[in-house]
């Protein structure tokens, strides 16, 4: 069984970096794509990226490509989201999430967190302007 623990989060200002981690322990992690979400206090549940399981295919929000990157360290177990140029708005819990069954690299797909069969229990982040 798969289970995932994030990590990484914490309190920075706007403009800083972070790179958050999301481990998983149980069944290898690589046979599995991996989404990150994010959920702001008052707001519904946002995609945010997603990485297939070789690490060969990416896809992100739109309106945070080119500040945000993920990858992924199969070896290790651990896929990585690179925040970088951090806004106010960037403040949430992030969670990341696997897909065991779902195959199809799609958007909208991989943009509905029902899609996803294991979550983590998130890591905060706050951004201070």
């Amino acid at each position: 069984q798969v289970q995932l623990a994030e990590s990484g989060g914490g309190s920075v200002q706007a403009g800083d970096s972070l790179r958050l981690a999301c481990a998983s322990s149980g069944r290898s992690f690589g046979h599995y794509a991996t989404g990150w979400f994010r959920q702001a206090p008052g707001k519904e549940r946002e995609f945010v990226a997603a990485i297939s399981s070789s690490g060969d295919l990416t896809y992100y929000s739109e309106s945070l490509k080119g500040r945000f990157t993920v990858s992924r360290d199969n070896a290790g177990n651990t896929v990585f989201l690179q925040m970088n140029n951090l806004k106010p708005e960037d403040t949430a819990v992030y969670n990341c999430a696997v897909r065991l069954y779902g195959s199809s690299w799609d958007a909208n797909r991989l943009e509905a967190f029902n899609e996803y069969d294991v979550w983590g229990l998130g890591t905060q982040v706050i951004v201070s302007s």
